[in-house]
């Protein structure tokens, strides 16, 4: 089976926006270079030392205007854009900027939900998998996924790392325990990804609009969509790279 490298994106801030990439190089046993960097922990997370699970930070499944964010990276620098928040760069790792955060970031948290209080790192990065993953997805499977739905869905609503063209649909479930070569990286992939309700949310508005969970249960008898892997050769990858299973 061979494909492309059709996007490439990071997310700085665990669930506070995306960023598209041309070209980043992996290192062996890595996360994607500034994905989840950072997570924003709520007022009844209880945390441990290094990485979290996800139910211990403010996210898309629990308030649905972060789906909405995109973001950029510069250096120890972010600056996150939302349709209904002025822009704002600010540093995660400088205490002095958290309040000015948390002010930037009320308006879009719901008032039944706990409360986002503070920005923690794990020295890699806070993805849903304890284990530090690229996540791997497939157009082909959104587009069938979007038409059996009979609606355009946008990649954005599944905040993946990689996305690949010239496949068959969910042909990436039979990667599992495959490696992948992707320019002159290579990755293991693991496990498929099981969704939750952030993908029901417009990316574009912030707001709920598609049932995909339901979409994929009935169509599929589950909730997965695309899958993890683990970067076993670090190498460079740029978009239109071929994307080849070894």
């Amino acid at each position: 089976m061979t494909g492309s490298l059709a996007q490439i994106y990071r997310h700085p801030i665990k669930a506070h926006g995306r960023e598209a990439l041309a070209s980043v190089l992996l290192s062996a046993g890595d996360c994607l270079p500034g994905d989840r960097r950072w997570a924003v922990a709520h007022e009844a997370a209880q945390l441990n030392d290094g990485w979290n699970p996800c139910h211990n930070f403010h996210r898309g499944a629990k308030a649905p205007a972060l789906m909405a964010m995109t973001a950029a990276l510069v250096g120890d620098a972010v600056t996150l854009h939302h349709p209904d928040r002025p822009d704002l760069t600010f540093h995660p790792d400088d205490a002095a900027d958290l309040p000015g955060f948390l002010d930037w970031l009320m308006p879009l948290c719901p008032p039944d939900r706990a409360r986002p209080t503070r920005i923690v790192s794990a020295g890699r990065g806070m993805t849903d998998s304890p284990f530090p993953s690229v996540s791997l997805l497939s157009l082909a499977s959104l587009r069938a996924l979007s038409q059996r739905m009979g609606i355009d869905l946008s990649p954005h609503r599944f905040r993946g790392n990689l996305w690949v063209e010239g496949m068959a649909p969910l042909a990436e479930f039979d990667w599992i325990g495959r490696q992948v070569q992707i320019g002159t990286a290579v990755l293991q992939v693991e496990e498929r990804i099981t969704r939750c309700r952030a993908t029901t949310v417009n990316p574009d508005t912030g707001r709920i609009d598609a049932d995909t969970l339901n979409a994929l249960d009935t169509a599929y008898g589950h909730t997965d969509f695309g899958v993890y892997a683990v970067v076993t050769q670090g190498g460079e990858i740029a978009l239109n790279d071929k994307v080849t299973l070894l």
